[in-house]
């Protein structure tokens, strides 16, 4: 049996509720655990809100083996995910001294102000998670890890969490684009997913070229067992008579 690893995202932010940021975050993060074992099952957006935090925290950090917050841990005073994290955990609130060691030397003299050293106020005992773009780490307690949420320092500090994440096996996936629309396939693709129940098979729509397609996504942890969907499901498109557009 295939290890089976799980894992939920907490964005953090007003600004994603409100429309004014776009979250690319959770791309980002569920394609990355994907390709360590980690199947993400959970997607919250939440606000900055003390109590949201930490009842979110407390309740996801249950049930899945690691959590996963981006954003709340800058400068500014509506950053709170750090304290709250403390709160969660009950911990104390307090100057991590390696984080602040970090970002003194990062910063040139007299640069490091007050606002600044707030991005080295965390949860007590907790441990770094180093950013190579702009200094100011992340940390995680437990099984929930802390990320910044500006996408490109998020993703570029995913390298050196890899070997905090224990994962299962790497989920596969395998994409066929078809020329039709969902209704005329979607009795061919129960009878496939009824057969196959250990494999994840997903239809999606798009609109390309001023035409309609389907992308059917399958996704498993074993490459074989994608091979026989895939050739059920060419099966029925062949004899359906149905375009195939893209397979990837």
């Amino acid at each position: 049996m295939s290890k089976k690893t799980n894992a939920a995202i907490l964005i953090i932010g007003n600004e994603i509720l409100s429309g004014r940021t776009q979250d690319t975050n959770t791309s980002t993060l569920s394609l990355w655990l994907n390709s360590i074992g980690v199947k993400v099952e959970e997607v919250r957006v939440i606000p900055d809100i003390e109590k949201t935090i930490v009842d979110s925290v407390n309740s996801l950090r249950k049930v899945y083996d690691y959590i996963f917050t981006t954003g709340g841990i800058g400068p500014t005073h509506d950053d709170i995910t750090a304290q709250s994290i403390a709160k969660a955990f009950n911990l104390k609130y307090e100057i991590h001294k390696e984080g602040y060691k970090i970002l003194e030397k990062y910063y040139k003299p007299g640069e490091f102000n007050e606002g600044r050293q707030k991005m080295i106020w965390m949860p007590k005992d907790a441990k770094l998670i180093l950013n190579p773009t702009s200094g100011a780490p992340g940390f995680n307690i437990e099984n929930v890890f802390c990320l910044p949420g500006v996408p490109s320092i998020l993703k570029s500090m995913l390298g050196s969490l890899k070997n905090d994440i224990i994962g299962g096996d790497p989920i596969l996936s395998h994409t066929i684009s078809l020329r039709t629309v969902e209704s005329e396939i979607a009795n061919s693709l129960t009878k496939v997913q009824d057969n196959n129940k250990e494999v994840e098979i997903g239809s999606y729509p798009f609109f390309q070229a001023g035409k309609l397609g389907v992308s059917i996504v399958i996704r498993s942890e074993n490459q074989n067992k994608i091979d026989i969907c895939t050739s059920q499901i060419l099966d029925f498109v062949k004899q359906k008579k149905i375009e195939v557009v893209n397979r990837d």
